[in-house]
């Protein structure tokens, strides 16, 4: 399926002038709250926000947001990091983490259905990651993991190497269609690195 018209925004001029540079005038992008963002009601079918969930102060305002500006039987796609790993580590930017659990808990007080995907189980990543993981999580239970953006990179450096620059766009013959693992709702999942979240508004 193909969108009519796109309309992205961010809180950060500077994200915003990247995408700007980038994409030009094939789609309207602007700063903007994801909690109030101007559109009219009922005016929009999908809603995507792409692992930021956990950097809004209020999610329950973006969820009533959404509420608002979706058409009846709209959806909003949600991808978040999966705090219920063992070995999970929050940004220091962030306000609160939603698991499967606590995602149907905040979509359902809107008046929104879940369903749920995981991706990237635990049992595929690369062999250094496997023994890496538990050092890991152990390092994050004794506190000792940097609490800055900058000696966490460093940190990154150290153990994975230099950064990979991402692409500017995805495109779908970059990689091959992963599909991923349909989940229970209500139930915390511990094996996949990305939770995906279908809420429909009834």
């Amino acid at each position: 399926t193909l969108a009519r018209s796109v309309k992205a925004n961010d809180i950060t001029p500077s994200i915003v002038a990247r995408a700007k540079a980038h994409y030009g005038d094939r789609f309207d992008i602007s700063v903007g709250d994801a909690t109030n963002t101007g559109l009219p009601d009922q005016s929009v079918d999908v809603v995507l926000i792409f692992e930021a969930l956990y950097y809004i102060p209020d999610p329950e305002a973006f969820v009533a947001e959404c509420r608002r500006i979706l058409r009846p039987g709209g959806v909003v796609l949600v991808s978040n990091a999966n705090k219920d790993l063992f070995d999970f580590n929050p940004s220091p930017h962030s306000f609160t983490y939603h698991g499967v659990a606590e995602l149907g808990e905040l979509f359902s007080r809107e008046g929104f259905s879940s369903e749920f995907w995981g991706s990237t189980p635990l049992e595929s990543v690369s062999a250094a990651q496997r023994i890496l993981r538990p050092i890991k999580a152990l390092v994050v239970k004794l506190n000792l993991m940097p609490k800055t953006m900058g000696g966490k990179r460093l940190l990154k450096r150290l153990v994975f190497g230099p950064p990979v620059s991402m692409p500017a766009e995805i495109t779908a013959d970059m990689a091959p269609v992963e599909v991923p693992t349909a989940l229970p709702p209500g139930k915390p999942d511990g094996s996949h690195k990305v939770i995906y979240c279908k809420a429909t508004l009834a």
